[in-house]
């Protein structure tokens, strides 16, 4: 069985490269229009498997060609998509995203289109029960936490990614392993000042095995119930900046698999998440495992080397 596995958005993204945010009733050249498949969930999972983790999508897709699209671009970057229900007739969840060349930002407008809510199969039950990791991006939310429940009874450990302050998300969080959150969702959630505060709160309220706050370009910090950590981000020339957060998470599940620690996986995910930015897409531009660690060997993080001569010895 797959061994990790995700519940949530699956989402097809136009990208528009502009210099500038364009002023309201204007026109504006573009340098140039993609196509990609978007969402924190699957985007995550596309992540964890470029990385090199076993991943199948669980969701609902249809038969209109961004359905199909978003089809075809789970299994390029080598996503399971035996768990997905193909329901015809209806509109996938696309979005338009405005890349500023100007200030390395992203603008995003989404319509979620009218896809039936996700009913979780006998299939999709067993796979979850059977998996090392369910993801979670706050989607989806009945068949979640539904999902959710039976990860919990079965051993599969819970990595949510909480992004968004969904209504009734909170219903979430007691079945939650890896909380990992962003500033925003924390600072909303618990009504703190400071991220360190919400971590502490969310910890003493949720009990999950750790808190990862993420903060952007400040990096970020983690909380195991007794220790407050803070984890870097990495300076690079960014030219793409949607998607890291999603990037994280799967590069954050990845590196669970693989034995790592917790503040281990976080400088790790970082380091994937900063490389993402440097290119345009928030799957294409995901790196190999071997190029992470050459990256953080460069910046002086010598307990990576053992897996960087590891990474090398395959070749």
């Amino acid at each position: 069985m797959k061994c990790i596995v995700g519940i949530g958005a699956n989402v097809c993204d136009t990208l528009i490269t502009v210099p500038h945010y364009p002023e309201e009733d204007t026109k504006l050249g573009a340098a140039s229009i993609s196509q990609c498949g978007g969402g924190p969930c699957a985007t995550g999972l596309a992540a964890a498997a470029r990385l090199g983790a076993d991943c199948a999508y669980i969701g609902v897709l249809t038969d209109d060609s961004a359905g199909k699209f978003l089809m075809e671009d789970l299994q390029k970057y080598e996503v399971s998509t035996a768990l997905v229900e193909t329901v015809p007739g209806h509109t996938s969840f696309s979005s338009y995203v405005w890349l500023s060349e100007e200030s390395a930002t992203r603008t995003c407008v989404f319509h979620r289109g009218t896809l039936p809510p996700l009913s979780l199969s006998a299939a999709q039950k067993e796979a979850i029960c059977k998996a090392d990791i369910l993801m979670i991006d706050g989607n989806e939310l009945p068949a979640a936490l539904a999902a959710v429940k039976l990860a919990r009874e079965n051993g599969t450990r819970v990595l949510y990614d909480a992004g968004g302050l969904y209504a009734g998300v909170e219903d979430l969080l007691p079945y939650v392993d890896i909380l990992i959150p962003s500033e925003e969702y924390a600072l909303g959630m618990t009504g703190a000042v400071s991220a360190e505060a919400a971590a502490q709160k969310l910890y003493a309220s949720f009990a999950p095995e750790i808190v990862v706050i993420t903060q952007g370009k400040k990096g970020g910090i983690l909380y195991d119930g007794k220790e407050i950590m803070s984890y870097p981000a990495f300076p690079v020339e960014a030219v793409d900046t949607n998607g890291s957060g999603d990037v994280f998470h799967g590069a954050f599940a990845y590196a669970l698999t693989k034995g790592q620690g917790f503040f281990d996986a976080a400088v790790f995910s970082s380091a994937v998440s900063a490389i993402k930015c440097t290119k345009i897409g928030a799957r294409a531009a995901v790196p190999t495992r071997k190029e992470v660690l050459k990256f953080l060997k460069e910046r002086g993080y010598d307990e990576f080397k053992e897996d960087l001569d590891e990474e090398m010895g395959k070749k």
